[in-house]
């Protein structure tokens, strides 16, 4: 018999709590090309997606399928290079499931990134979108069927989904590297094609900046287990109605890994930040 959602992840904890010696506070989830980050961590334990029961594994280019646990300046922090996709089969629960897992095993914060097509014409490849709103256009919701995991939330509140004290941070520490860090609401699509002209003039006059086919899921469970959040959308091409020719995942990866070292700072930054607050006081 398929084992319950509520078993999956209490394998998938009791593994990780077997393999790690400190507790991440921090949860980073990294996007298509961002694998750098990990050169500036202390790092503990390096293990494979495929290692952890139950965590689903990418394989779309970009995505390395491992977990990093280590730490930045003493903050102990827990790092995922790349995610599994509902676009690639997986059931968005599936998707999720890490979120949960990692909640549990310790991380009160979660900082994601993810590739975006920028639909707001001010935006170019290699900005960086910090992500104050979403909107969820997959047609799938990753807390369907799991209100046990946590009874007291089965409704959870996504009117404040990203935290407004950690943009504040994020916005401090852009400007202290004079890092020009755009603002916005990131829309998420089924994919996996990219969206058509007329698609991205809709989805404009709904108010979104950015579109990807990622990072809601992880959101909404995050909220779920009510997590600080803080995103960041990497505008990795021009939207299809203002980008001069064909879209490719190669033009992705590319523009990723031109933007990484600021994003890198960028991230750094926070985490150092945070980990002073939450010595002082808790983050809202």
């Amino acid at each position: 018999m398929e084992p319950s959602l509520q078993d999956k992840i209490k394998e998938s904890v009791d593994f990780i709590k077997s393999k790690i010696k400190t507790p991440p506070s921090i949860l980073v989830q990294l996007g298509s090309g961002l694998q750098n980050f990990v050169d500036e961590l202390q790092v503990d334990i390096n293990l494979s997606y495929s290692e952890i029961p139950h965590f689903p594994k990418s394989g779309v280019e970009g995505h390395a399928g491992r977990i990093i646990f280590g730490s930045w300046k003493g903050v102990s922090i827990a790092v995922m290079l790349g995610r599994a996709h509902y676009y690639e089969g997986f059931d968005v629960r599936e998707v999720a499931l890490p979120i949960h897992a990692l909640h549990i095993v310790g991380c009160k914060t979660l900082i994601v990134t993810s590739a975006t097509g920028g639909i707001n014409a001010a935006f170019s490849p290699g900005d960086i979108m910090m992500i104050t709103d979403h909107i969820n256009l997959m047609g799938v919701n990753p807390l369907r069927g799991v209100g046990a995991v946590n009874p007291k939330n089965q409704f959870p509140d996504m009117t404040n989904a990203y935290s407004k004290t950690l943009q504040q941070i994020a916005t401090e520490i852009a400007k202290q590297l004079d890092l020009s860090l755009k603002s916005g609401v990131y829309i998420a699509v089924p994919g996996p094609s990219y969206e058509t002209k007329a698609e991205i003039r809709a989805f404009r006059q709904w108010g979104a900046d950015a579109v990807g086919m990622s990072t809601v899921p992880e959101v909404i469970v995050a909220n779920y287990h009510k997590m600080q959040v803080l995103g960041f959308s990497c505008i990795s091409n021009p939207a299809a109605d203002i980008h001069p020719g064909s879209m490719s995942h190669a033009e992705v990866l590319k523009n990723m890994e031109a933007l990484q070292p600021k994003l890198v700072k960028l991230v750094v930054g926070v985490i150092e930040r945070i980990g002073n607050v939450s010595q002082q006081t808790e983050i809202k």
